[in-house]
């Protein structure tokens, strides 16, 4: 709990001292996989918007810009991330990985994960914590079209984020309840991502079973 902690309350401070660009750097740092939770950064971003400590810019509302501000700071991250994958490759993150709590066997499961499901795999894990950020360097290793890549990765972390920031927003003082939901969240996407998986399987090994009864 005092790492815990500790992250916390770095990450609101950060955001509490200088607002947008904080947010930014935060939300980047996470998409190039280190251990800051978009979870807090932006949910606290949208109870800032709701005491007024953070507003908007001539005609743009300040929703709108905490919503750009953390997708694309996540998007400058995650494109790192996937340039490490894609020039240093498996060996690379072997060597370096354990300086951002990232093991072998963490990226060779991801990596077997996009492997199967290709792009959807970068869209859909954008939605879940955790897995959310190890998709970019697998995606790179393999060599995934990188307009694409980008277009998925802003997309997905569109949709978190405005989810983050209406909670945060409409939490209000409350915004830290949403740190619990999501980590039980967490739990229910990674069954569900177990159960899709083990359907693939089932649905792979009887269409076999069905051509060789043909056969």
């Amino acid at each position: 709990m005092g790492i815990v902690a500790e992250v916390f309350n770095l990450t609101t401070g950060i955001i509490s001292a200088i607002g947008y660009p904080g947010i930014f750097g935060l939300m980047l740092l996470e998409g190039m996989l280190l251990p800051i939770p978009s979870e807090v950064v932006m949910a606290f971003g949208g109870y800032l918007i709701y005491t007024g400590q953070l507003t908007g810019f001539l005609y743009v509302p300040a929703f709108l810009i905490l919503l750009l501000v953390g997708t694309f700071g996540n998007l400058s991250g995650a494109m790192i991330a996937y340039y490490i994958g894609y020039y240093g490759g498996e060996p690379l993150i072997v060597r370096y990985g354990k300086y951002v709590f990232l093991d072998e066997a963490s990226v060779k499961h991801v990596q077997r994960w996009f492997q199967k499901y290709g792009p959807e795999s970068v869209f859909g894990t954008r939605l879940v914590p955790i897995f959310r950020t190890f998709i970019s360097i697998p995606a790179g290793i393999g060599k995934m079209n990188i307009r694409l890549f980008a277009s998925l990765t802003f997309l997905g972390s569109l949709i978190w984020d405005s989810v983050l920031i209406y909670f945060g927003i409409s939490l209000g003082r409350n915004w830290q309840k949403i740190i619990l939901f999501f980590d039980q969240y967490q739990y229910v996407a990674i069954g569900a991502i177990i159960v899709l998986v083990g359907l693939f399987f089932i649905n792979k090994l009887a269409k076999k079973r069905t051509g060789n009864s043909v056969q």
